[in-house]
């Protein structure tokens, strides 16, 4: 088979598509015949060489997937030969074919095509994880999403209005603010204009967010805690703001407010099965009711990785960049 290669670290330019082994699946594993990968900032910083991939993944980019079961391992039940499917990985999405554990395959959602199912992994099972399963956003409370354009943020909000949430999104110009709107998002601010603790301030009557899922870290870190609400949760889950900020412990103790910070890829499988498990039971029924949707900017061929790399770091996309098998 095929799969895009990183030879030496560096720029776009170090994506190479070349011949490569064919992966067999293990006790518990699925081999998936790949139709789609996605790029993701996990991504790109595995070429640039700051992200190396767990111990026993693929080495290969591509932390999701969607395409069809071409084998089974040896203790798999519940799947068969030609099921579509869509898959949360450790690494080796940008390959003709990948090797997934059982327990993080999912079926292709109704209504969704096999292609587009591709964009839906790692970003749903992101946003469950986080704004969810840790920070508990409930019907009526504010969740604040920075990069609201964004794969992660697109899905954020739709299941936030999905369980009846209001949702403010920071964006950095007027046509993302706008398809965020269109998503569903309720107060739109212009990080390049405007103050988000001031606006999400004016918006909630002075009571903050409840939720902020961040994909900044320590450049936001101090006003995020100032924007949360009293008992507000702070989920962190990138750095491209920075990995050390300082933390007004005092401003932290009289809101009774916390923060988290998690990542998915090197979680053990277990809790990554739990994870996808909690997806399939809450989220699956709202793309068949047509409640949530993949947001897909554009697509391009597997072999033409560098391109889509290129495009989500200038970061002029909207949802997601897929890469499409031949």
């Amino acid at each position: 088979m095929h799969a895009i290669t990183i030879p030496e670290p560096g720029g776009p330019e170090a994506l190479v598509w070349a011949e490569v082994p064919d992966p067999q699946p293990g006790e518990g594993e699925v081999l998936v015949e790949v139709a789609a990968s996605a790029v993701n900032r996990a991504d790109i910083m595995q070429r640039q060489g700051f992200y190396d991939p767990p111990p026993g993944a693929s080495p290969y980019p591509g932390l999701e997937c969607s395409g069809r079961v071409a084998a089974l391992g040896p203790g798999v039940s519940g799947w068969a030969v030609g099921d579509e499917v869509c898959a949360l990985l450790a690494g080796g999405g940008y390959a003709e074919k990948v090797v997934v554990p059982a327990g993080q395959l999912l079926p292709v959602p109704r209504g969704v095509g096999v292609k587009a199912a591709a964009a839906l992994p790692e970003v749903v099972c992101t946003v469950w994880s986080n704004v969810f399963m840790v920070a508990h956003l409930r019907p009526g409370e504010t969740l604040l999403v920075h990069g609201g354009s964004s794969g992660i943020g697109t899905m954020a909000i739709q299941l936030a209005k999905a369980v009846g949430a209001k949702v403010a999104v920071t964006a950095g110009t007027k046509e993302k603010l706008e398809r965020c709107a269109e998503l569903g998002a309720d107060v739109l601010i212009n990080y390049r204009e405007q103050d988000f603790v001031a606006e999400v301030q004016e918006a909630t009557g002075g009571a903050g967010a409840d939720v902020i899922l961040d994909n900044m870290g320590a450049k936001y870190l101090d006003r995020n805690v100032e924007a949360l609400a009293v008992n507000g949760r702070l989920a962190i889950i990138g750095m491209q703001g920075g990995r050390k900020g300082e933390l007004n412990i005092g401003t932290l103790l009289a809101k009774r407010a916390a923060v988290s910070a998690t990542s998915l890829r090197a979680r053990p499988l277990e809790e990554k099965a739990a994870i996808v498990a909690a997806v399939r039971e809450h989220v699956w029924p709202l793309f068949a009711g047509g409640h949530v949707r993949p947001v897909v900017d554009r697509e391009m061929p597997l072999s033409e990785a560098a391109e889509g790399h290129r495009v989500v770091e200038e970061s002029g996309h909207i949802g997601k960049v897929l890469l499409v098998a031949s």
